[in-house]
């Protein structure tokens, strides 16, 4: 059958594919196959860089219903009792099975869960990259899916510059960026994600991410210093924020913007009303039918 796929170095595919199925995103009714020094890695759906290659079935293989983990819990898009149970036998590690009632709503980000199976609880340990997260998705917002993004911009990054995260959330972006920052100011809106933040940078040993429980609105009034770069991940509601991400980012920084766009540029006109001088765009993955994620890469002018 044919499926999406990644290629990727034979020396990787085992980190790749770790990667994949705490997505949610690894294929598992096909079989990885060999392409010469190169692993091809089936996938649900297209991502960065995906092919569309032929694999051979796992027959043998019981098909678990689609499923996104986080830590040890998964989390199912359908509420399916009986799904959920396989699901949980299928991996030690797995302690609870929840439903998304909700999409993301309210001021907090946050989305109602129904727990089909395990443990009565929505919280749980994660780990990315070496970093220690305790989460609650409950009580904050998290996905794992922008894991690579975290490491893009990282790896983007000078030794000793000053971050802005405006949506913090429990701190994946703000604690990454500490690696390399002087300082990272990570604000969010939500109590309970500050709370659950404050641990992780303790967890983490983050000693230079300084956490703030504000309106990213009132940011520029909080942090009197401007910062090399900024991080903007509130896809559905980020470009309102914009004023105060450049009020926020010296001339020739960086303000890295995400959002869920129908095409590529369709946040580019709005940008350029402010002072810029380049922007990048790059796809992320796809979120809907009609809608993918995007990031725009901002740097502004330098002036």
């Amino acid at each position: 059958m044919r499926s999406w796929c990644v290629r990727v170095p034979s020396c990787d595919g085992e980190r790749v594919r770790q990667s994949l199925i705490e997505k949610g995103l690894l294929n598992r009714t096909c079989r990885i196959r060999t392409d010469g020094e190169y692993l091809l890695i089936p996938t649900n759906e297209p991502v960065d860089g995906s092919l569309v290659e032929e694999f051979t079935c796992n027959s043998e293989k019981k098909v678990l219903p689609r499923f996104e983990q986080v830590g040890g819990i998964a989390i199912m898009q359908e509420d399916d009792t009986q799904g959920a149970q396989e699901i949980l036998a299928s991996k030690s590690s797995y302690h609870t099975v929840l439903f998304a009632e909700s999409a993301v709503e309210g001021e907090f980000r946050t989305k109602k869960f129904t727990v089909l199976a395990g443990e009565n609880r929505t919280s749980t340990e994660y780990t990315e990259y070496g970093h220690h997260f305790t989460i609650d998705l409950q009580q904050a917002y998290f996905s794992p899916r922008l894991s690579g993004e975290r490491q893009r911009i990282l790896q983007m990054m000078q030794k000793g510059e000053r971050v802005v995260d405006m949506f913090a959330g429990v701190g994946p972006f703000a604690i990454t960026m500490a690696e390399k920052a002087s300082i990272v100011y990570a604000g969010d809106l939500n109590p309970g994600a500050v709370i659950l933040m404050t641990r992780n940078i303790q967890k983490n040993h983050s000693g230079n991410v300084v956490p703030i429980l504000a309106d990213a609105m009132h940011l520029p009034g909080i942090i009197s210093k401007q910062a090399d770069r900024i991080i903007m991940n509130l896809p559905l509601h980020a470009s309102p924020f914009l004023p105060a991400a450049f009020q926020l980012c010296r001339p020739g920084g960086t303000i890295h913007l995400y959002a869920l766009v129908k095409k590529e540029d369709e946040l580019v006109d709005l940008i350029h009303q402010y002072p810029v001088q380049d922007i990048g765009m790059k796809y992320v993955r796809s979120y809907s039918p009609d809608q993918f994620h995007m990031v725009y890469d901002i740097i502004t002018a330098n002036f």
